[in-house]
């Protein structure tokens, strides 16, 4: 997991990195909020589609093996 630095969201907000953000703190609390919240439904939909492509890789996996194709699972490195 990549480690995130509290600073450099400091720093992006503001012009230089030895100035404070201009925003209020209830304004830079929503922008936050809001971000964190766009970020969870994006892990959401992200989850969604991985979950699609298990179903469709074991849908093949099964009619192989109904085929008669013995399927060797390679575990990941």
């Amino acid at each position: 997991m990549v480690e995130i630095k509290k600073d450099s969201l400091e720093k992006a907000l503001s012009k230089k990195s030895d100035e404070k953000p201009k925003m209020s703190r209830e304004q830079e609390v929503a922008f936050h909020q809001g971000a964190l919240n766009t970020l969870i439904n994006e892990r959401n939909e992200f989850f969604k589609i991985i979950q699609n492509v298990e179903a469709v890789m074991q849908a093949h996996i099964k009619r192989l093996e109904e085929l008669g194709v013995k399927i060797q699972v390679r575990k990941n490195e």
